[in-house]
């Protein structure tokens, strides 16, 4: 069997960039994790006494984690930002948000792998978080039943490209009926 240049290609991309896109989004925007998973009740009490540290700190990861090349606004409107920066202020909910990083870190007891059987849809924007690797990886404990490469969008998609997420939603309850 002869293998293709592309065919190549995606096979290096899939298997063996993919540690290294996640080690190179940890570079550069993993600090929020870290500082979340060490010390989250420091951050948000400073985030909570401060409605525009609360806001820098929302309006960064929108900026970092959309698909907007670094323009924020080509993808939220001040209303939008600033909607959702109130929602954390009143409820002074931004503490909370941290808990799954602290928790996930200081679990004396890490998960144990599991097979979820149930079928699995999964949605990649192109400007996501790459923490997710190849399909094969992700087959290996889920009953993938749609994998869909998006062609737009980042860490909000319902927000960014809700057409485009309603559509993929719609197609994948749809195999199921």
């Amino acid at each position: 069997m002869r293998v293709t240049a592309e065919a190549a290609r995606l096979l290096v991309n899939r298997h063996f960039l993919a540690p290294a896109r996640s080690q190179h989004f940890r570079d550069a925007e993993g600090g929020y994790a870290h500082q979340q998973g060490t010390y989250p009740q420091t951050l948000a009490y400073g985030l909570n006494d401060s409605p525009a540290g609360l806001a820098a700190w929302i309006v960064d990861k929108f900026r970092a984690w959309s698909d907007c090349d670094g323009d924020v606004e080509r993808r939220f409107s001040k209303d939008e930002l600033l909607t959702i920066t109130t929602l954390y202020w009143v409820t002074g909910s931004i503490n909370s948000s941290f808990l799954f990083y602290y928790d996930s870190r200081h679990d004396p007891e890490p998960p144990q792998p599991i097979r979820v059987d149930v079928p699995v849809g999964i949605a990649l924007s192109p400007k996501e978080n790459p923490v997710t690797g190849p399909r094969e990886w992700a087959e290996q404990s889920y009953n993938i039943a749609r994998w869909t490469e998006m062609p737009r969008g980042g860490h909000f998609p319902a927000a960014e490209e809700p057409e485009l997420l309603a559509t993929e939603l719609r197609e994948f309850f749809h195999a199921l009926r």
